[in-house]
């Protein structure tokens, strides 16, 4: 059932479009050494919006706390707040319908990840 999903998500949810997206602004970012670290959250992004059905965020059990914590305020001050607002607002436009709630779970579920991407995987 979530290939079935995964594969309407990528044609008509807007999931290659995302993918293709993140994938960019991961390539752009990763040209500068400073943004390496906000370059690699972008590709796992990336990977989450190609086939969100059957994955989840999940925290990592690493030892970069501090660190951690100061990459994903300097994240979110510095776009992903509008990336996590963008998933949302998605979200409200597909719970409209009823066949576009699955959709709408998996956005709201992609934004609580583009909110604070650092010390998360994908599993």
């Amino acid at each position: 059932m979530n290939t079935l999903l995964n594969l309407l998500w990528i044609l008509l949810g807007g999931g290659i479009v995302l993918f293709v997206e993140y994938l960019l602004a991961g390539l752009l970012l990763c040209i500068t050494v400073i943004g390496i670290p906000f370059g690699l959250q972008c590709f796992k992004l990336a990977l989450f919006a190609l086939a969100p059905f059957g994955h989840r965020a999940v925290e990592t059990s690493s030892s970069d706390g501090c660190l951690r914590v100061l990459f994903n305020v300097l994240w979110i001050l510095l776009g992903g707040i509008w990336i996590a607002l963008t998933h949302l607002l998605f979200a409200l436009l597909y719970a409209i319908t009823l066949i576009g709630i699955p959709f709408a779970a998996q956005h709201v579920k992609m934004a609580g990840f583009a909110l604070a991407p650092f010390g998360k995987r994908i599993s």
